[in-house]
C-alpha cells in the first residue's frame, strides 16, 4: 500500500481522526506513529518507509521505564483535543514539528494497558508522515534515544519473539519485535501490529 491510501484505509477500520473523543472515565494520551518515506520518491510504499520510535529514559516514576514507545504523553487541559497533544508532545520529546492538518494520516484504535498495575489510561495512537529529510532528537529528560525503524524491518515475521517481563516474583512472556538490538513489546507493540495489519501489504 503507498502512503496516499493509507488514510482511507486507516478511516475504514477506525473512523475519522475527528471521531477522536477523550474518555471522561479516564486520563487520557495520545501518542504519534510518525512515517518518514526515503528520498525522491513523492509517494512511497508503506513497506519503504521508516516509524519513528525513542526509548523512555529510566525512572521510578515512569510504569513505563526504559521501554520503546512512541512519541506521546498526556492530554493536557490546554491542547485542543487528541490529536493536537500528539502533535505538541512529539516535538516535546523530538523536536519533530508535525503539521496536525497537512500531515496526519489517520488513527488507531484506542489502547489501554493490560496489567493490573499500569495507570487507568486510554491511549490514542494517530499516524503521521513527514518528510523524507525530517530530522527527530533527544529533546525531553524523558527520552533516552531516538530511532527511525524501517517498516520493512518492523513487519518481518522473522523479527517476531517473546519477551520475559520480570517484578519481583512474576514472570510473564509477551509478543514482541526485534529490531537493530531493540525489542518493542507492550503497547508499542500492540499498536504497530494494529497498524501494519491495515497498511503493511
Amino acid at each position: 500500500m503507498i502512503l496516499s491510501a493509507a488514510a482511507a484505509a486507516l478511516e475504514g477500520r477506525f473512523g475519522p481522526v475527528a471521531s477522536a473523543s477523550p474518555d471522561r472515565s479516564r486520563r487520557n494520551a495520545a501518542v504519534a506513529l510518525v512515517l518518514r518515506g526515503p528520498p525522491g520518491i513523492a509517494d512511497p510504499p508503506v513497506r519503504r518507509c521508516e516509524v519513528l520510535a525513542i526509548r523512555r529514559s529510566e525512572s521510578p516514576r515512569d510504569p513505563w521505564s526504559g521501554q520503546m514507545a512512541l512519541p506521546g504523553g498526556s492530554l493536557e487541559p490546554a491542547d485542543e483535543g487528541l490529536l493536537a497533544a500528539a502533535v505538541r508532545e512529539t516535538r516535546e520529546e523530538t523536536e519533530l514539528p508535525l503539521d496536525a492538518g497537512r500531515d496526519v494520516l489517520g488513527r488507531i484504535e484506542t489502547m489501554r494497558p493490560l496489567g493490573p498495575r499500569l495507570p487507568a489510561i486510554s491511549i490514542w495512537p494517530f499516524v503521521f508522515r513527514t518528510a523524507a529529510g525530517a530530522v527527530a532528537r533527544v529533546a525531553s529528560p524523558e527520552v533516552a534515544s531516538v530511532y527511525w525503524f524501517p517498516v520493512r524491518e518492523l513487519a518481518d515475521p522473522e523479527r517476531r519473539g517473546s519477551h520475559t517481563w520480570r517484578e519481583g516474583g512474576l514472570v510473564r512472556r509477551f509478543p514482541c519485535i526485534e529490531v537493530e538490538g531493540r525489542v518493542i513489546w507492550g503497547l508499542t507493540y500492540r499498536i504497530l501490529t494494529r497498524f501494519l495489519e491495515v497498511v503493511g501489504e
